[in-house]
């Protein structure tokens, strides 16, 4: 069967939204470790809003995180900046303050053994290519690296193990020769990845010299499905960024993707589906199941609501821009 899986540079319009997100939320936890907070971001065509609820001690200047963000991700265009913020819903905060979650929802963990990282091996390859991109470039080293700019995609499609065909499409400075730009994406980001494949397309549609909020809008949590396991897996709740740990968007995900892995080396296994349900307010999710090789698993011995899993994967301490940009599935700093 065919499998497909694509990922994006943190220069992406969308992925920009995703980090300057989680900045803000990490500033908040870095001051209140109890902060709620729910930023989303909008960005494109010189101009950047940045909306949501946040309740929080802390005394931050949002525009000056966000466009510090921008600025070290890459990007020297000035932006009008507009910030809707307001405290979090009464509604809300009734049923977190008890404990509860902080919304209802289903959400996935998923955990394989067919790569090092536990991840579809699709997902992993195209992960790889846009981290390549951005450490090519961030190096600055090579010919190329200086004609890369930020933005970027990368998608791989698999037949089995080999690989049937590379798309590489990345933002770059005006070159002369366009086909030896497209032969050293090959040579210094593809083939070190990727060594063998049949297929490649390098910018199929030409030069992509305007990218970023120049070229496109961005929005926080639109890559949903590359920020979990690529297309195969289905998907749960909604996006991660921007929201603290009593969302179980987040903290639940997570969670999930932890037992996942935790369940597929205790069994063995080749593959473990998790799935977590909640109701808002509720501390105790309504469902919790394990598909391990295709037979349910009873989950025990873990507290799964909020406070729980909070207090176990540690979720109250600034980490999330470093996850909205490196992968939101880095190991995660278990209490024991």
């Amino acid at each position: 069967m065919l499998k497909t899986a694509e990922n994006i540079t943190f220069g992406h319009p969308d992925k920009v939204c995703d980090q300057i997100s989680d900045a803000i939320l990490d500033e908040c936890l870095r001051q209140d470790p109890n902060s709620r907070v729910a930023v989303e971001v909008l960005g494109g065509h010189g101009q950047l809003s940045i909306m949501g609820e946040l309740t929080s001690n802390a005394k931050l200047d949002v525009e000056k995180i966000a466009r510090q963000v921008y600025k070290e991700i890459g990007y020297d265009d000035n932006l009008k900046v507009n910030i809707n913020i307001t405290q979090q819903s009464p509604d809300i905060a009734r049923g977190v303050d008890t404990g509860g979650a902080g919304d209802q929802g289903i959400m996935v963990g998923y955990a394989s053994n067919e790569t090092e990282e536990l991840l579809p091996k699709e997902h992993v390859l195209a992960t790889k290519l846009v981290r390549n991109l951005e450490k090519v470039r961030q190096e600055n080293k090579s010919p190329l690296s200086k004609l890369l700019m930020p933005d970027g995609k990368a998608q791989v499609t698999l037949l089995g193990d080999k690989v049937k065909a590379v798309v590489v499409s990345t933002q770059h400075k005006d070159v002369d020769d366009f086909e030896k730009f497209k032969k050293d994406i090959i040579e210094e980001i593809i083939k070190p990845v990727i060594p063998e494949f049949e297929k490649v397309y390098v910018n199929p549609a030409g030069p992509f010299i305007q990218g970023g909020f120049e070229a496109d809008t961005g929005l926080t949590g639109r890559k949903i499905t590359a920020d979990n396991y690529g297309p195969q897996i289905p998907v749960g709740g909604g996006c991660f960024s921007g929201k603290d740990a009593t969302k179980v968007d987040r903290s639940a995900a997570y969670m999930a993707r932890y037992l996942a892995k935790e369940i597929l080396k205790k069994h063995q296994a080749n593959e473990v589906l998790v799935k977590l349900a909640y109701a808002i307010g509720e501390p105790q999710p309504v469902m919790a199941t394990a598909l391990v090789d295709g037979k349910n698993v009873e989950i025990e011995g873990y507290d799964l609501s909020p406070v729980g899993i909070i207090d176990f994967l540690n979720l109250k301490k600034p980490q999330y821009r470093d996850r909205a940009r490196h992968g939101f599935f880095l190991d995660f700093d278990v209490e024991n």
